[in-house]
């Protein structure tokens, strides 16, 4: 089962002077009980950070939270200690666990675009810990990326539950297969660009989800696209 979600029909807002952001699930201000979450992922926001701003310290506490960056450097500080600074195509993650305080700003004179990806953990109260990896971009040119996994698992991140994320760059007129197995299910992120995934054109900015379905996708164009891969359920 495919389903295309247009972004201009997500929910989006301006909560401050210095952030533009369309939010795929409920989030802050935006309540919809029909749309909560795809499986154990819960939040997906695209948000534009303009320069010499951010978000200043806030509390999290018993999420996975990775951060990927598609334009602009963002850092990074918290509570236990980490800093660290992202630019396009990499990506920063953190375990909030038991409670974590953090600042993500941006510090430079371009406007940051990036897409925070909050994912359920398969426990709480687990110990908060950070990490960020700066991946090469050609790593993903015309082939899937594999960023995250389960800890233990064989992407470079690791979270605290059954999920993958992969990052691709496709060009004009290449074609990928993307898989989904039995009891499996993808969110589809049109980072940039757009695409034709069985026979749906999706621009930039769109989703798609799919269970059980595979996929073929050609590019429109330069494509950039993030999938978000998770056991089927909730």
């Amino acid at each position: 089962m495919i389903r295309h979600i247009p972004v201009n029909t997500m929910y989006k807002a301006r909560p401050a002077s210095w952030l533009d952001t369309v939010h795929h699930f409920s989030f802050a201000d935006y309540y919809d009980p029909n749309n909560m979450n795809f499986g154990v992922l819960r939040v997906v926001n695209d948000d534009l950070i303009a320069p010499n701003s951010g978000f200043d310290t806030h509390y999290h506490n018993d999420m996975e939270i990775v951060t990927y960056m598609i334009s602009g450097a963002l850092t990074h500080k918290d509570s236990i200690g980490n800093t660290g600074t992202i630019r396009r195509g990499e990506v920063q993650y953190m375990s909030a666990g038991r409670g974590i305080l953090h600042s993500e700003m941006n510090g430079g004179s371009d406007t940051v675009r990036l897409l925070q990806i909050w994912i359920l953990p398969e426990k709480r109260g687990l110990p908060p810990a950070y990490g960020e990896h700066k991946f090469d971009w050609d790593e993903r040119r015309n082939k899937p990326l594999h960023l995250v996994s389960k800890t233990g698992g064989p992407a470079t991140i690791g979270l605290n539950q059954d999920v993958n994320i992969y990052a691709v760059e496709l060009e004009d007129g290449m074609t990928l297969d993307f898989p989904i197995g039995n009891g499996r299910q993808s969110y589809i992120i049109q980072a940039e660009g757009s695409s034709d995934m069985n026979g749906i054109i999706v621009n930039e900015r769109d989703a798609l989800t799919t269970v059980e379905e595979n996929l073929r996708i050609t590019a429109k164009g330069k494509s950039h696209i993030l999938f978000i891969e998770m056991a089927k359920g909730m």
